[in-house]
């Protein structure tokens, strides 16, 4: 199996700005804007978090309700008015989606996204970021694979409620849909959990970045994700001066190109528990 981290939502390049992390911890990603999708910020809530409001206030209205929304990866069936047979959805496309494939990713591998957060106040003239608060990388949910689908032409019958889907809507080549398992399945983990969805509160565990870092992409990460003895590293990180083992964690100069980093789980037995135990104890019930 392949552990997939996988970065999505608002940065400084799409968006401009991170996404929120509310003043009682909640996590809400903001997707990035896409002219092409079919659906607006104003149409999409989180947790009953209305976005526009997020969006509007924290780009000081470079986006707004009728701006449209690249929903992607589409996790959380309250999010929208759903056709019957909704399930979780990712698509990737172009040199992400090659990378993808050349890496093996299919059925049963497990996608752990991640973005760019920062604690967000409300004020007089709405939301605003907390000043002295600096941005991380924070893992925000998953989706775990039931199929692979090619988007090289029209949509098989049994998967027509998709069609809103802003892959759907770019018939370009290199272009699949990732459909998620309706329930989790990973060795050792008794608890039934959803194929996909969201971590409801940040959370030290959930953090990337590591406390004090100069830089987002300064990552503290567990002892076991260290590359030695031959084993390969997290896909684009190959270079070796972008590790370092210490004594109880590994840290990791996290590089700034691709959106999709892949870790083969045969070669890490920990990846899999540690990602269970993640989901289990932060997804949003």
């Amino acid at each position: 199996m392949k552990l997939i981290l996988s970065r999505k939502g608002f940065d400084s390049a799409a968006g401009g700005v991170p996404s929120p992390i509310l003043p009682d911890g909640r996590l809400i990603v903001l997707p990035i804007p896409d002219d092409h999708s079919l659906t607006t910020y104003g149409e999409l809530a989180q947790d009953g978090e209305p976005l526009a409001p997020l969006v509007s206030d924290l780009t000081r209205g470079r986006l707004t309700a009728r701006d449209r929304v690249h929903l992607d990866p589409d996790l959380l069936e309250e999010s929208l008015p759903r056709s019957p047979g909704w399930r979780p959805l990712f698509g990737q496309m172009g040199q992400a989606q090659g990378h993808l494939r050349n890496q093996g990713v299919g059925p049963g591998d497990l996608f752990l996204f991640f973005g760019l957060f920062r604690p967000v106040t409300p004020g007089r003239d709405g939301w605003a970021f907390v000043p002295e608060a600096r941005p991380r990388h924070v893992l925000w949910g998953w989706m775990q694979v039931a199929c692979v689908l090619p988007l090289d032409g029209p949509l098989p019958p049994e998967m027509a409620w998709a069609s809103g889907h802003p892959h759907c809507q770019r018939r370009a080549s290199n272009n699949v849909l990732y459909v998620a398992r309706r329930q989790l399945a990973l060795d050792g983990l008794a608890d039934t959990l959803p194929g996909a969805g969201v971590f409801s509160h940040d959370a030290p565990a959930l953090r990337l970045t590591a406390p004090d870092a100069p830089k987002v992409s300064d990552w503290r990460l567990p002892s076991w994700c260290y590359p030695h003895g031959g084993r390969p590293p997290l896909s684009y990180h190959a270079d070796p001066g972008c590790w370092r083992r210490q004594a109880n964690h590994t840290e990791l100069k996290a590089v700034a190109r691709g959106q999709e980093f892949v870790l083969d789980a045969a070669a890490y037995p920990e990846a899999l528990p540690w990602s269970g135990e993640l989901i289990r104890e932060h997804a949003a019930r």
